[in-house]
């Protein structure tokens, strides 16, 4: 089974989280710099893959998003 993509993702996050750094004070301190990093990725960061697009913006270029919301019945 090939993991190219989680081994990706992980060296990817591990450059640019750690930066140079040694560690973090606690363990909420890493868990709250994972989590700013996440959006990040998710639909900031271009792809080279993607046509250097994020993923959101990508995706949407196949199954663009409603502007409003759809009024319930």
């Amino acid at each position: 089974m090939d993991n190219a993509a989680a081994e990706s993702f992980n060296a990817t996050f591990k450059g640019e989280t750690l930066k140079g750094r040694k560690g973090w004070s606690n363990e909420r301190a890493a868990r709250l710099d994972a989590f700013r990093w996440l959006p990040r990725y998710n639909a900031r960061r271009r792809h080279s893959r993607l046509g250097q697009r994020s993923p959101i913006a990508y995706k949407n270029t196949f199954h663009p998003t409603a502007a409003t919301l759809t009024r319930a019945a």
